[in-house]
């Protein structure tokens, strides 16, 4: 993921992370990024790189004092990593990928909003998240429903959460929907047959 903010002749910027973080602190993690790149190409195998502030410069225009206040926030929010190391002593740097991606999760989690011929269109991102065990059985209890919860996680499970050909987007309304089948249901079952009868109600609706 990280190669998306990557530079080589141009500056690749995330508009978004750049609102997060702040705009120059984002063109010096491009830039590093890209150089990273280069010296994984070259064998670096431990994800510590070396630059230097003239380098930097010369790729972003940051001068080193804005290179350095630019690290002090990366490094704030555990972007980057630095050290110095050799004769004459080198700044390396690393990058921790997880927290970069974190950071591009997060953004594409929240609203966004666009403008489109004087328009403004506003974007809900939802991510399917889902539900524990916990959570659906407290879900069942609050409405009294009789849904037997790990028969809801098994079948779901199964399914790689799929309803139909389409990804679910709220496991609250698939135990509504187990609900309404659950009342047609003959009564005295076991708990075995209500968990089969479960089952083959929900395969129809798939």
């Amino acid at each position: 993921m990280k190669h998306l903010l990557s530079s080589s002749a141009f500056l690749i910027v995330n508009k978004c992370l750049a609102k997060q973080i702040g705009l120059k602190e984002t063109v010096l993690l491009a830039d590093l990024i890209s150089k990273e790149e280069y010296f994984i190409a070259n064998g670096m195998t431990d994800g510590w790189f070396f630059n230097t502030e003239a380098n930097i410069e010369a790729d972003t225009t940051l001068t080193p004092f804005m290179q350095r206040k630019c690290l002090k926030s990366l490094k704030k929010y555990g972007i980057i990593e630095t050290k110095r190391k050799g004769i004459p002593a080198k700044q390396f740097f690393k990058i921790n990928e997880e927290v970069v991606i974190k950071f591009l999760n997060n953004l594409s989690l929240n609203k966004s909003t666009t403008i489109n011929k004087n328009k403004v269109i506003t974007i809900h991102n939802k991510y399917f998240n889902r539900p524990k065990l916990s959570e659906v059985k407290d879900y069942c209890l609050e409405r009294d429903n009789n849904i037997d919860a790990e028969a809801f996680i098994d079948f779901y499970e199964s399914k790689g959460w799929m309803v139909g050909k389409n990804k679910m987007k709220d496991w609250k309304a698939a135990v509504r929907t187990w609900e309404k089948k659950n009342y047609n249901k003959p009564k005295g079952m076991s708990k075995l047959d209500a968990q089969i009868n479960s089952w083959q109600e929900a395969k129809k609706l798939l």
